[in-house]
């Protein structure tokens, strides 16, 4: 656990379950992990290596921060393999799994997901992570949530297990959307999920048991059945829960999963993107090749047509080369 300044005695057990069932890194980390895939973004369409590239930024990243060690040794991986991916898995303390997972499928030969857009999801998801080591960082030795992240709409207080459980829901859908929309392949992505410091024990357990389910039963239902809202029904019912769930969800993802069951799942993340305020998911920009096609067919067609015309006129021998020429003054 790198949570040093939260370190002590005086912590409440709420407090220290909070903190020690993550092994996450600061946040000061991810907010540079942010930058530094935001960098490598922009410089890679410039068609810079990237080794040359992780030379240069690991000198404008935060020295206080253990990402410019972990780019040093990055670079000492890419000159042996070249491979990005592999060099990110020989860091597991420091990368968590799915972002070594998106890595090295954007640098597989065979793939459609490119570094491009691979580096625009990872951005984005650690800035994802960078809001939740700050909420988890917030929290005072009393095991009170920072008054900045109390809030929740309706004029709510959020609690510190509330936050949690909102934190790796929305950390769920935004990674599970980006395995759908780009195709990754939900045996490999779900493993790797499986193993992210976001998730505990319990939502481990049931992310490996969704990769038997997922294809076969309806996303909506397997999300509501591990929701607070299916408990909160049974109990109403007066049915016994022992065997059902996990209950990993909330109530309101249990609500928006029912009123998603038999449509495209589309609606599903778009509602949960909403309601969860988690960073909606990146998407590969499509460029516009016809736009400009069309015309410069016309022009081709337009010569094609007058060298006909100057052949079938040289055939008839009616072809007049004087028309070509031209007078001195005129030249």
């Amino acid at each position: 656990m790198v949570f040093n300044s939260l370190a002590g005695e005086d912590q409440t057990p709420l407090r220290t379950q909070l903190l020690q069932s993550h092994f996450m890194l600061d946040h000061a980390e991810y907010v540079e992990q942010a930058y530094l895939f935001d960098l490598l973004r922009e410089r890679v369409a410039e068609g810079v290596p990237m080794q040359e590239l992780l030379g240069q930024l690991r000198h404008e990243l935060l020295a206080t921060t253990r990402l410019p060690m972990a780019i040093e040794y990055m670079l000492t991986e890419l000159r042996h393999s070249g491979l990005m991916g592999h060099a990110m898995s020989r860091l597991g303390h420091y990368f968590a799994s799915f972002q070594t997972f998106l890595i090295s499928e954007s640098e597989k030969e065979t793939g459609r997901f490119s570094i491009h857009l691979a580096l625009q999801v990872l951005q984005a998801d650690a800035k994802l992570r960078a809001d939740y080591t700050a909420r988890l960082e917030s929290i005072d030795e009393a095991g009170n949530l920072g008054e900045s992240f109390q809030s929740v709409p309706r004029g709510g207080r959020l609690t510190p297990e509330g936050m949690a459980q909102r934190a790796r829901s929305g950390s769920f859908f935004f990674q599970f959307e980006v395995l759908s929309r780009n195709r990754l392949g939900y045996d490999a992505g779900l493993t790797a999920m499986s193993n992210d410091p976001v998730y505990d024990t319990a939502w481990s357990k049931w992310l490996l048991d969704l990769r038997a389910n997922v294809g076969l039963v309806d996303l909506a239902d397997l999300l509501f059945l591990a929701s607070d809202e299916y408990r909160r029904r049974l109990i109403a019912e007066g049915l016994d829960i022992e065997g059902k769930g996990p209950f990993l969800f909330g109530e309101k993802e249990g609500r928006i999963a029912l009123a998603n069951r038999r449509k495209d799942p589309v609606y599903l993340f778009g509602a949960m993107q909403r309601h969860l305020d988690y960073p909606p998911v990146p998407r590969p920009i499509k460029i516009e090749k016809d736009r400009d096609t069309i015309p410069a067919l016309l022009r081709r067609i337009e010569r094609l047509e007058s060298r006909i015309k100057l052949m079938e006129q040289e055939q008839r021998q009616e072809f007049d080369l004087s028309k070509f020429y031209t007078k001195p003054d005129q030249a």
